[in-house]
């Protein structure tokens, strides 16, 4: 079964286009990673810093514009959920970047082997 050169053209332009959307997906992907980190970083330095504060330190959320008063184990539970919650969203990111990699890698493929298969039919 082979097929015209058209409709080959219009297949490698679709696969190109898929390729393209995956590259652009994987580098927003990426961004969103290395932000949820930044943030799962500093709530782990946070509740590091909480840890060596003495239970009767009075320590303060930021809330909008002002401040308000937390007592340290409540503020602790917070930032556990809270680095909890940014690493199932990292482990999901990295799903996702796996499936668009793979998608990507896939997409070149299937290009290089139509290109393979024009260029034997025509020889």
């Amino acid at each position: 079964m082979s097929l015209s050169n058209e409709a080959l053209q219009k297949l490698v332009r679709e696969i190109e286009t898929q390729a393209m959307q995956a590259q652009q997906q994987i580098s927003i992907v990426r961004q969103q990673t290395a932000s949820k980190q930044r943030e799962m970083r500093m709530a782990q330095l946070t509740r590091s810093e909480l840890g060596a504060l003495p239970s009767s330190t009075n320590v303060y959320e930021g809330v909008g514009k002002m401040f308000v008063a937390e007592p340290i184990p409540s503020l602790n539970d917070k930032l556990g959920k809270q680095i909890k919650t940014l690493e199932s969203d990292v482990e999901g990111l990295g799903k996702r970047l796996h499936y668009l990699e793979t998608t990507a890698k896939n997409s070149q493929d299937h290009i290089k082997q139509i290109l393979n298969r024009g260029g034997g039919d025509s020889s």
